[in-house]
C-alpha cells in the first residue's frame, strides 16, 4: 500500500478536523521545585545515575512553567487547533492525596485561559506517568489504593478546570506505565517484577474508570473523556505460521487487549488471562472492578509510531530484544519469553523505529472495528531526527516532513474507509526531554536551543502550520 494519498481518497480533510499538538508536563514544564510542587518518580528516577542518557533530568527542560505565554502564541502563529497537555500531579496535590495547592492550580488555569484566548482548544491529559513519589513510596500503581488517589486527584481537576476544558484524557500509554515501569525497568520507577507490572495495569484500567466517574460527578455533561492507548501493532513474521501467529496474539494481548477488554468490552482475554497464570492469579481484580473499569466513552485516543514485527522465538537465539522499548535485561512482555522480536522493514527514525504509515491505518480501522460509533483521535504520532540548525538558523527537516505526510495520508484514507477521526495532534510541539534518553533524541516540530531556550520552528512545523490552515496535505517537497 502506498503511503501517499490514491486517486480515490480524497485529499481535503474534514471541515471540523482538529489539528493539534501535544506536549507532557515532565518534559517540558521545568520548575521542579517551585510553587509546592514536590517529586515525581521521574525526578527520582532521572536523579538517579545511571538511569537516563548523560544523567539529564527534567529540572529545567524547555521552561515552558515560565515560557507557557510565548509557547501560546507560537501555537497560534503555527495554525494550531488543538494543544493536549498533561497535568503534573505533584504540582497540584503534592502528596497524591488531599487538598490541592492553588499556585499548582493557578499555572494551569493561567495556561488553559491563554489557549482559549487564542482559540485553541485545550485538551488536559491527567496522567503521563509522573506519579507522586509519595504514592510510589506507599507501593506505587502494583497497589490498589494508587487508582483511588486517581480519582480524587481527577476529581480535584475536573471542578478547577472543567467549565473551560471540554476534552480530557485520563491515562496516556498505561502500557508503558505498567511494563516499562514495573517490568523491564526502563522507565520509572525502574521496578523489574512482571507480577507487580499486571497488577499495576490493573489498578491503571481501575484509576480510568474510577477518575471518569469523578470527572463525570463535577464537570458539564458536554465535556468529553477518554484515554490514550499505545496499543502496538503486532504482525507475524510468517503469516502462514501458526506459532508466529500465536505469538502475534501473545503480545496484542498483552499490548492492547489488557487494556481495551476492560475498558471497551468489559471483559480481560481469556488468552491474556491463560498466558500469564504462571505469574498471577488475577486476584487483584476484585468483584465489580470490571464494571467500574467499563465506563462509558466519548472518545479514544490513539498513539502510533511504528508498527512490531514479532515470531515464535528460536530457543537457540541469543541477543538483545529487538522491541524498541529500550535496552534491559527485564523484558517489560511478561510471560512472553517465547516470542522473539524483528525489525520491521523500511527507513528508520533515530529511535531506530521503522517509518511505516500503513500500521496506523491498521491501527485506526482495527478500532473502527473494536469500537464502532466512538470517535477516534490520534493523540500522538511523530518522529525523532537528528536535528540541527544550518548555518543562518534555520532547521530543516524533511524526513519528520516526509513522516508526517505519511501519516496524515493514513489518516485521511481511514476516514476515507469509514473511520470516525476527528483530530490529529502531532509530537510533539517541542524539542524536550526525552525520558529516559534524556535529550538526545528530538522529536519537537519546534527546535530548542537547550543552553538559550530560544524556539525556532522546523520546516515540519510550518508545513504542519499550512496544512493546519488548509485542511490539505501540502507536498513535501514543497517545504
Amino acid at each position: 500500500m502506498s503511503d501517499s494519498a490514491t486517486p480515490a481518497t480524497p485529499v481535503t480533510f474534514p471541515p471540523a478536523f482538529l489539528w493539534g499538538a501535544a506536549t507532557s508536563a515532565y518534559q517540558i514544564e521545568g520548575a521542579v521545585r517551585e510553587d509546592g510542587r514536590t517529586p515525581s518518580i521521574w525526578d527520582t528516577f532521572s536523579h538517579t545515575p545511571g538511569k537516563t542518557i548523560g544523567g539529564d533530568t527534567g529540572d529545567i527542560a524547555v521552561d515552558h512553567y515560565h515560557r507557557y505565554r510565548d509557547d501560546v502564541a507560537l501555537m497560534a502563529d503555527l495554525n494550531l487547533g488543538a494543544y493536549r497537555f498533561s497535568v503534573s500531579w505533584s504540582r497540584v496535590q503534592p502528596t497524591g492525596r488531599g487538598p490541592a495547592v492553588q499556585r499548582g492550580l493557578d499555572f494551569y488555569r493561567k495556561l488553559v485561559d491563554e489557549l482559549l484566548a487564542k482559540d485553541i482548544k485545550p485538551a488536559v491529559t491527567l496522567y503521563h506517568w509522573d506519579l507522586p513519589q509519595e504514592l510510589e513510596d506507599a507501593g506505587g500503581w502494583p497497589e490498589r489504593d494508587t487508582a483511588y488517589r486517581f480519582a480524587e486527584y481527577a476529581q480535584i481537576m475536573g471542578e478547577a478546570l472543567g467549565d473551560r476544558v471540554e476534552n480530557w484524557i485520563t491515562l496516556n500509554e498505561p502500557w508503558c506505565s505498567a511494563f516499562l515501569g514495573y517490568a523491564s525497568g526502563v522507565h520509572a520507577p525502574g521496578r523489574t517484577d512482571p507480577a507487580a507490572a499486571l497488577k499495576a495495569a490493573h489498578h491503571l484500567n481501575l484509576a480510568h474508570g474510577l477518575g471518569t466517574k469523578a470527572l463525570r460527578s463535577v464537570m458539564p455533561a458536554r465535556n468529553q473523556i477518554s484515554l490514550s492507548l499505545n496499543t502496538s501493532v503486532v504482525r507475524p513474521l510468517s503469516p502462514g505460521d501458526p506459532a508466529d501467529r500465536a505469538a502475534a496474539r501473545k503480545i496484542d494481548d498483552l499490548s492492547g487487549g489488557i487494556f481495551h477488554g476492560p475498558i471497551l468490552h468489559g471483559a480481560y482475554p481469556e488468552t491474556l488471562l491463560e498466558a500469564t497464570s504462571s505469574l498471577t492469579d488475577w486476584s487483584c481484580i476484585e468483584d465489580g472492578d470490571l464494571d467500574l473499569i467499563h465506563q462509558p466513552l466519548d472518545a479514544l485516543g490513539l498513539n502510533y509510531y511504528t508498527p512490531t514485527l514479532v515470531s515464535a522465538a528460536d530457543p537457540d537465539a541469543k541477543g538483545p530484544r529487538a522491541d524498541g522499548h529500550g535496552a534491559s535485561e527485564h523484558s517489560p512482555w511478561p510471560a512472553a519469553d517465547d516470542v522473539a522480536f524483528h525489525q520491521s522493514p523500511g527507513d528508520q527514525t533515530e529511535m531506530g523505529w521503522s517509518v511505516d504509515p500503513t500500521g496506523l491505518h491498521e491501527l485506526i480501522m482495527r478500532y473502527q472495528r473494536e469500537a464502532p460509533g466512538l470517535p477516534l483521535y490520534i493523540t500522538e504520532n511523530g518522529a525523532a531526527y537528528d536535528d540541527k540548525p544550518d548555518a543562518d538558523g534555520t532547521v530543516h527537516d524533511p524526513e519528520r516532513v516526509a513522516y508526517l505526510h505519511g501519516h496524515l495520508s493514513a489518516v485521511r484514507r481511514a476516514i476515507a474507509d469509514g473511520a470516525d477521526v476527528r483530530g490529529y495532534y502531532l509530537w510533539s510541539l517541542l524539542d524536550n526531554f526525552e525520558w529516559a534518553y534524556g535529550y538526545d533524541k528530538r522529536f519537537g516540530a519546534v527546535y530548542v536551543d537547550y543552553v538559550t531556550q530560544q524556539r525556532t520552528p522546523k520546516s515540519s512545523a510550518l508545513w504542519y502550520a499550512r496544512a493546519a490552515k488548509s485542511g490539505e496535505l501540502p507536498e513535501p517537497e514543497g517545504v
